[in-house]
């Protein structure tokens, strides 16, 4: 009697290993070829599966690119705003927040690099991100909130926010341009104060 239970349970946990095989070979392959180039095939070839068993797990493209990207977010949140609200200063938050974005998009920046243009044009991945797109909306009004004083941030500010926090000017800056983290956070933290101007 006791022998079905424990095979039951075998085999529920082979199931996960599987499934979660899966998700990290997808998470692999977005991240060397992208989301657009990594195709159901690919996927099982470097799982080490049959076509079928991804299937079995995940029955569309949508279903295996959601369970891909929560893993990988999971794995690679990205900063947490609220904490730096307890900086009064506008400047200090800035630099403060940008020294943790920065290391954000040095960590994930394989992965957000080779999927750039997938993110611009696939609805649906667009969809299955809107979660992290809140978090960074939130991440810049937490950055524009204080240059003024009892006023909402100007146009121009919330602009330069903006900029300053995103994975393309970072990149710009120190792979481009040569600049390490810090010379680029001096650089962003002048730019949005000439836009108080």
């Amino acid at each position: 009697m006791k022998s079905r239970p424990y095979k039951l349970k075998a085999r529920a946990e082979r199931q996960d290993e599987t499934r979660q095989r899966i998700v990290e070979a997808t998470v692999r392959l977005h991240e060397t070829r992208g989301a657009r180039e990594t195709s159901i095939s690919a996927v099982a070839a470097e799982a080490g599966v049959q076509r079928l068993t991804v299937y079995r797990h995940f029955p569309n493209e949508r279903a295996l690119f959601a369970a891909c990207t929560g893993h990988y977010l999971a794995m690679n949140p990205p900063p947490d705003p609220e904490p730096w609200l307890e900086i009064v200063d506008p400047d200090q938050r800035l630099r403060a927040a940008l020294v943790q974005i920065y290391a954000y998009h040095a960590r994930t920046e394989a992965m957000f690099a080779t999927n750039a243009q997938d993110l611009e044009t696939n609805a649906m991945l667009r969809k299955i991100l809107a979660p992290n797109f809140a978090q960074w909306a939130r991440i810049n009004e937490v950055l524009s909130q204080g240059w003024t004083r009892g006023r909402a941030a100007p146009k121009l500010v919330r602009a330069a926010v903006e900029h300053a926090s995103a994975f393309a000017t970072w990149r710009a800056l120190v792979r481009g341009s040569g600049l390490n983290d810090d010379e680029a956070i001096v650089l962003m933290a002048a730019m949005v104060k000439a836009a108080l101007r």
